[in-house]
């Protein structure tokens, strides 16, 4: 039953917000459930894929995804986990956890300012309302009609970030929602809602890549916590998704950027404490 609160927590922050919800799992499963720092990762992994995966399947059917971006972004990501995953082999855990929290820091004020000052930019930014098609401001830009005008600059971009993205998923064993959603809104200029959506499928593509990886190298899978950890997963992502509606675009952002200013602080003392420790 605890696999399944703990399922339920995570989809409800993949709903609510796209991203997060495999920050929250690893904890949950190494501090709540006592399991091994390794095999937590695979069953985030896999848990954390699937409900992203139902949760782009019932976005995809409302028109939701933009579908070139997150295929776009999701396949540079695939590319870039493997590295990661090889990267991360040879760092020192501590160094790797407080990097990780420093960068989420990082991306938690950006999206704080630009909710304070820029409101009206968690929206569609529509050609020609907000800005001209010049190589200045954000590289993607949203035609009038939603979809996302995919030029070569703002396909580098994606391409680029989304392969960033995939590094930085492997070398910490997350599906990276938590990145992906503040690089499609600041990167793609898409409105919140609909990088929420997109990172859905975004993360289940990369999500997929990294538990094919897991699988493949024959680690352990604890096949009865991940089954109650994806049904309470889809339940939650139910939930998240009703509420995501009921909030504007800056709300959101403002919410997603608490989350991960909280997880980041978390791991920052916990690094501290094993550090201080190391030394003593």
């Amino acid at each position: 039953m605890v696999s399944l609160l703990f399922g339920l927590l995570v989809g409800f922050s993949l709903g609510l917000t796209g991203g997060g919800g495999s920050i929250f799992a690893v904890p949950l499963l190494v501090y709540g459930l006592a399991m091994p720092a390794h095999e937590a990762v695979g069953v985030s992994l896999v848990a954390v894929g699937a409900t992203a995966l139902a949760g782009a399947i019932v976005r995809l059917r409302r028109r939701e995804v933009e579908i070139k971006t997150a295929l776009l972004f999701g396949v540079a990501g695939m590319i870039g986990a493997p590295l990661g995953t090889g990267l991360g082999a040879k760092l020192p855990a501590e160094l790797l956890l407080g990097g990780f929290a420093l960068l989420m820091l990082l991306v938690a004020v950006r999206m704080w300012r630009k909710a304070v000052r820029n409101p009206e930019e968690a929206k569609v930014v529509r050609a020609g309302e907000h800005a001209s098609d010049t190589a200045e401001g954000p590289a993607c830009r949203v035609n009038p009609a939603g979809g996302l005008t995919l030029t070569s600059r703002c396909a580098l971009m994606l391409a680029l970030t989304g392969m960033i993205t995939g590094l930085l998923s492997g070398l910490f064993g997350v599906g990276g929602g938590f990145l992906i959603v503040p690089a499609l809104v600041l990167v793609a200029s898409l409105p919140m809602h609909r990088a929420v959506a997109t990172s859905l499928l975004v993360i289940a593509i990369i999500s997929a890549a990294g538990s094919a990886s897991y699988l493949l190298a024959g680690r352990p899978l604890a096949l009865e916590v991940t089954a109650l950890f994806v049904f309470g997963g889809l339940f939650g992502m139910g939930l998240g998704a009703k509420l995501s509606h009921r909030l504007a675009g800056p709300q959101l952002q403002k919410l997603f950027a608490v989350m991960m200013v909280s997880v980041a602080i978390y791991m920052l003392v916990h690094v501290l404490e094993s550090v201080l420790r190391w030394n003593s």
